[in-house]
């Protein structure tokens, strides 16, 4: 069994996608379109930067899933190898989620690039800038980082954010928690703390006015039965009902990334290879939290041509 996954935030870098849109045109097709649905040279951001102008939330989400999604879209269309015929599971890493969605045709791509606009610009004004922060904690699982969260809040917010693997755990929170959290990390236990160079503190209870925001966003978008389950990051189980994925949308805004849990439960269902697109980020994951697995990275057209003569 196979499972599609999709990196989030943290994967994009000046220059992404543009060997692939200079190869193909199937993948020149999804950066215009994705350009076309913002109103935005989106894909000249991404192929020319600046980076800072890039790393900005309200454009590297969309960025992130636009770059995916045309590594995905040459395998089918220029590989002839389908989604639907080869992946039994999608899943993605927070705004992955929305590649996933958008790779398993629940949505389409001008509403995900527009979902992913709109959930940027609504977590990056849901906090005051200096008012948040994130630190990812080295060497530390998940019961590790409760006790340094629940030490360092002191009346503030800090909570587990991302369980990403077995040995790296992220907290999110006010500033002077997460300040106090990466003071006392190795005392409880962690190798090492790093503050993470966010500009808002993704995944935690301050993150509630983005919810209300996607709450409303995403009850008018249309939303289509995934061709293949979706692992939610918030339930760490597979969903097909719209219904319910909507729901969970909402509640991952501010709801811990239980990334670890889903691809454990992957693996316990008998999936044996992970396909990450459009980054090299999940893969080295995924072989850390089940390393009996395959995990491999597709990015460019050399990865791509060699990943349909396997499949």
């Amino acid at each position: 069994m196979r499972a599609f996954i999709f990196p989030g935030q943290g994967s994009q870098a000046v220059g992404m996608g543009k060997a692939l849109a200079d190869a193909s045109p199937i993948a020149r097709a999804v950066f215009e379109e994705v350009d076309e649905a913002l109103g935005q040279h989106l894909s000249r951001l991404m192929f020319e930067g600046p980076t800072d102008e890039l790393t900005l939330t309200a454009n590297a989400q969309p960025a992130i899933m636009a770059n995916a999604i045309a590594t995905l879209r040459v395998l089918e269309k220029e590989g002839g190898v389908l989604l639907a015929d080869k992946a039994d599971y999608v899943a993605g890493h927070s705004l992955g989620e929305y590649s996933a969605l958008c790779a398993a045709g629940a949505l389409d791509l001008p509403t995900t690039a527009l979902l992913l606009r709109h959930r940027g610009e609504a977590m990056q004004a849901a906090v005051p800038v200096g008012q948040g922060g994130m630190a990812a904690l080295l060497g530390a699982d998940l019961a590790t980082a409760q006790k340094i969260a629940d030490a360092a809040a002191q009346g503030d917010v800090c909570t587990v954010a991302n369980d990403n693997d077995p040995s790296q755990v992220v907290i999110s929170g006010a500033r002077a928690a997460i300040d106090r959290a990466i003071e006392i990390a190795k005392e409880y236990g962690a190798k090492r703390a790093i503050a993470l160079p966010v500009s808002a503190p993704f995944h935690c209870p301050m993150m509630q006015p983005a919810a209300d925001a996607m709450d409303e966003a995403l009850s008018d978008a249309r939303i289509d039965t995934p061709l293949v389950p979706v692992f939610a990051n918030v339930t760490a189980q597979p969903v097909s009902d719209v219904d319910t994925i909507r729901k969970l949308l909402v509640q991952q805004v501010t709801g811990m990334v239980r990334w670890r849990e889903s691809v454990l439960n992957m693996a316990d269902t008998g999936v044996e290879r992970f396909v990450e697109f459009g980054g090299k980020v999940l893969g080295p994951m995924v072989k850390r939290i089940a390393p009996d697995v395959e995990a491999i990275s597709v990015v460019s057209m050399g990865d791509i041509e060699a990943l349909a003569k396997s499949l």
